[in-house]
């Protein structure tokens, strides 16, 4: 049996324990310090994407002309220095990267779709999800009333009103799904009275995309087995409904032939916010002469390399939409994730019975995995050449924060936009931003610019443009001090 080992002496002991200390010490000062570079080129990114953006709106002499409204000039302080660097300059972009390339399609050439007299596509069903607490727009946007249920155009529609109304040509009332959550049902309605109470899938909880859009896609094979349908977002901005109806009708062609279609949309500036998809080789469908297989799908790309995408030709922002048979999306999530399929075709089989819904719904939900359609099935089948991409033209925005809000607003030049009654607002010397008076009370700027001020009855929110994707922080601080009756 071994001895013992002899006891350490006192005074080794603690020269060992100080250097342990030093170690430990040393290391989260390290860690800082890769905290801070980090946040400084999280930083950089911002400013640099804001700088393509202007860049690229004043090089490019043709494409998309989205939603044609009048560009603010930019800061001052972003054209020169941003107080966010060490070297306090923002790096240079070799020119290279900042010029656009047409792309190889020649969008301008893209082939309308041959609508006859009619627009309305027979087989064809609409399927609107309707999820998530918009929490980069708060407080504008609440959990009980979040953007999609917002008239953030000025024109007296909400954004899912406007999405109803832009896809109802192509289906009809009764052929216009909605999938949403329990607290929205009543507003939906209320907004919507031509939808049918048959069509509103009440989801029990948010378990991402995957979920709502197969919920969708196996009710609707029950009730019809040779569905096509087509999932587009409730919260979404579009400006040219010919083109992205033309886009829509020929992505039904496309569907016809067993693929996972998505629309690629004409980037107009080098996002840093959407996600990108590749185009592949051309397809011969007669009826879809602009569609192409997916080459790939691309993740949220940071400034340089959103501009390098764009510079190809060959890449569009991926906008989420999807058109496919009900029946082979199905197939692709047997295949893919045969535990959601399962989970799902069990609620389809008793949807319709309101008497046995509910407890199925109770005791399969919870436990079906939440997950994005580009994760679960999209980017996987892209691989094996059952994903197809058309092309399109028209201008398409998610409102993903106060920031791209600015961008959808008029404005008079060097004044800031308004969303609400311009009377409460005055400015001075202000150039870019956005200003949504909501309170009641008077808003005076002076010398400032590029300020997102969101004035509520119980908030208010003061941050810039740049920083306006970072709002979720603020409300998961909010939630963790307590003002949950606020989100």
């Amino acid at each position: 049996m071994a001895s013992p080992l002899p006891p350490m002496p006192a005074a080794q002991g603690n020269d060992l324990l100080r250097e342990i200390l030093a170690v430990v010490q040393q290391n989260s000062l390290d860690l800082a310090s890769v905290r801070h570079e980090c946040e400084q080129l999280r930083q950089a990114n911002v400013f640099l994407e804001l700088k393509l953006k202007e860049g690229f709106q004043n090089n490019r002499n043709g494409g998309t002309p989205g939603f044609m409204t009048p560009q603010a000039p930019p800061s001052p302080q972003l054209r020169a220095k941003s107080p966010f660097l060490l070297n306090n300059s923002i790096p240079p972009l070799p020119q290279s990267q900042s010029a656009y390339h047409p792309s190889p399609l020649g969008e301008s050439v893209l082939a309308s779709y041959p609508f006859g007299q009619s627009r309305d596509i027979p087989g064809f069903y609409v399927v609107i999800p309707a999820g998530g607490a918009g929490t980069r727009l708060w407080p504008l946007s609440r959990e009980d009333h979040p953007k999609f249920l917002l008239d953030l155009t000025l024109k007296g529609r909400s954004l899912i009103q406007a999405t109803w109304d832009r896809l109802l040509p192509l289906s009809s009332a009764a052929r216009t799904t909605i999938v949403a959550g329990p607290a929205h049902v009543g507003v939906i309605h209320s907004q919507l009275p031509d939808l049918l109470a048959a069509n509103l899938f009440c989801e029990p909880g948010p378990k991402d995309s995957m979920a709502a859009i197969g919920l969708a896609a196996a009710v609707l094979a029950k009730r019809d087995p040779d569905a096509i349908i087509g999932s587009f977002a409730a919260d979404h901005m579009i400006s040219g409904d010919d083109a992205f109806l033309s886009a829509v009708a020929e992505a039904v062609e496309v569907a016809r032939s067993n693929y996972l279609v998505t629309i690629g949309i004409a980037p107009s500036h080098p996002s840093t916010g959407f996600g990108y998809v590749r185009l592949g080789e051309k397809l011969t469908i007669k009826e879809a002469p602009n569609a192409r297989l997916v080459s790939s799908f691309k993740e949220k790309p940071d400034a340089r390399t959103a501009a390098a995408y764009i510079a190809t030709g060959t890449y569009r922002w991926n906008a989420g939409m999807f058109v496919t048979k009900a029946t082979f999306l199905l197939e692709l999530l047997k295949e893919y994730n045969p535990g959601l399929y399962t989970g799902l075709q069990q609620i389809a089989e008793v949807w319709d019975d309101e008497a046995k819904r509910k407890s199925v719904l109770d005791e399969i939900w919870p436990g079906l995995e939440k997950i994005p359609i580009d994760n679960a099935i999209a980017e996987p089948a892209a691989l094996t050449g059952r994903v197809a991409v058309v092309p399109a033209t028209f201008g398409w925005d998610d409102v993903g924060d106060f920031s791209s809000l600015a961008d959808l607003l008029p404005a008079e030049r060097n004044q800031p936009r308004i969303l609400g009654d311009s009377n409460l607002v005055i400015t001075e010397q202000v150039a870019g931003g956005i200003v949504v008076p909501q309170s009641g009370r008077l808003i005076a700027c002076l010398g400032v610019d590029d300020l997102v001020i969101v004035d509520m009855p119980d908030t208010l929110l003061v941050t810039t443009r740049a920083r306006s994707q970072e709002v979720k922080r603020l409300v998961k601080r909010a939630r963790d001090a307590g003002w949950s009756r606020l989100l």
